[in-house]
Parts: C-alpha cells; sequence; structure tokens
C-alpha cells in the first residue's frame, strides 16, 4: 500500500509551476505522480495507493498554549495553482481529503494498519516518528525506520520543537544536540524524563510539544506519557 502526501507535492509543482498556467501546473503534477509510482513499480491500474490532502481543521489548535500552531504561516504567500491542482488531485486520483486532522495523521494511522505492507511517499522529516518503510521521492531512497528509533526521533522533536509549524522547543537545541542529550536513553520513561528536565522540570510544555508533533496512530488519538505501558 503507497501512502502518498499530497501536500508536498502540491506546494511543490505549485511553486515550480507558479509563473505557468494552469493546464501545465496539472500535467506537471499528473507526470510527477506517475513518475513516482514508476520509481516504487506501482501499477496506476491495478495497485492499491492513496493521495491525502489537509482538509479544514486541525486538533493541535485547541492544544497550543506557547504559540498559535502555525500561527507563523498566516501571511505567507501559496502557489497561485494551488485550488486547481488539489481539485485535480481529488478528481483524478481520487485524493483523500481530511478533516480536523492533517495529512501525515492519516498517512501515519493507515502505516500503523498496514505494517511493513505499507510505505510513506513525502518529504517531511516528522514521518520519521513512524515506524515501517519510507520513501523519497527526491533522493529516490526507500529506508526503513525501527519502533526505537522513531520514538528516539519523536523525543528529539520534543527537545527542538519545529519552527515550520511554529512549534517553541529549547533554545540552542537542534539536530546535534538533542541526539546527544538523549543518547543514554533506553525506554520511553527514559526519555520522557530526560525531555522534563530539560525543559527544567515543566512537564506542561513537554506534554503541549507532544501534542502538537505527534503523528496519530489511530483516530482521534491525543498523545499523553503512559508510565503503565513501560
Amino acid at each position: 500500500m503507497i501512502l502518498i502526501d499530497a501536500d508536498i507535492l502540491v506546494y511543490r509543482i505549485g511553486w515550480s509551476c507558479n509563473e505557468e498556467s494552469e493546464k501545465t501546473a496539472i500535467s506537471t503534477i499528473d507526470g510527477f505522480i506517475s513518475d513516482i509510482l514508476l520509481q516504487l513499480n506501482v501499477d496506476e491500474e491495478t495497485d492499491y495507493y492513496v493521495l491525502y490532502l489537509t482538509g479544514k481543521g486541525n486538533f493541535r489548535k485547541e492544544y497550543a498554549v506557547t504559540a498559535e500552531y502555525k500561527g507563523n504561516r498566516k501571511d505567507k504567500a501559496k502557489p497561485v495553482h494551488i485550488q486547481a491542482l488539489r481539485q485535480h488531485l481529488i478528481d483524478k486520483w481520487a485524493a483523500v481529503v481530511t478533516e480536523g486532522e492533517e495529512a501525515d495523521d492519516a498517512i501515519a494511522i493507515q502505516a500503523t494498519v498496514h505494517g511493513d505492507k505499507a510505505i510513506m511517499v513525502t518529504l517531511d522529516k516528522d514521518f520519521d516518528q513512524i515506524p515501517g518503510w519510507h520513501y523519497n521521492f527526491v533522493k529516490q531512497d526507500k529506508y526503513y525506520v525501527k519502533p526505537e528509533d522513531g520514538l528516539r526521533f519523536f523525543y528529539r522533536q520534543i527537545l527542538m520543537g519545529d519552527r515550520i509549524d511554529n512549534i517553541i522547543g529549547i533554545h540552542g537545541i537542534g539536530d546535534k544536540k538533542s541526539e546527544k542529550i538523549l543518547k543514554d536513553c533506553v525506554t520511553e520513561k527514559e526519555f520522557y524524563d530526560k525531555c522534563v528536565e530539560m525543559y527544567d522540570g515543566d512537564e506542561t510544555r513537554v506534554i503541549e510539544n507532544g501534542r502538537m508533533l505527534w503523528l496519530r496512530r489511530y483516530e482521534g488519538e491525543i498523545w499523553s506519557f503512559n508510565e503503565d505501558k513501560e
């Protein structure tokens, strides 16, 4: 099962064709999708693949306290053909539009359901918290994320935050430093406790960031640390 992050495609093709005609933009995105499926040896007519687009509403906004979730994107320009491309993906490619959650969540849920039979197709690093097969269509790189590596990446995200989504992390902590801080952690409790320590004991900040950053594994899930599952 091929799970495609169509949000990435719409923006990537949208910007590359921003000064082109709508017809050219649509033709380009069709060719791009066909090329991705070809790279993965997927038959467009018979094999199972799904494109996902983010629709209205986002549960994360209810839990954002420190800063408005994606509040830094309000005034940013969007590709001219974004709506035409989205509608085309719905009409021609039967793209699924999410409601109340992001396309990322829908993909993560299906990846969890289908396990190693699924391949997540995206350029979004946030997906590295999800165990399973991943495919970077620019690098043409297929790679596997183990559960323990996905969990480690998620807790590193809690420390780093995410500038793109306006999730505030700890100042001065990036990829290398977050990896170093958590290098000796093995269990989830150890990861969690270390993050609380780095936030000077402010557990609410750890929980807030966790809820912003966690990609759902089942419908309606809201992340929380549960010591009983250790």
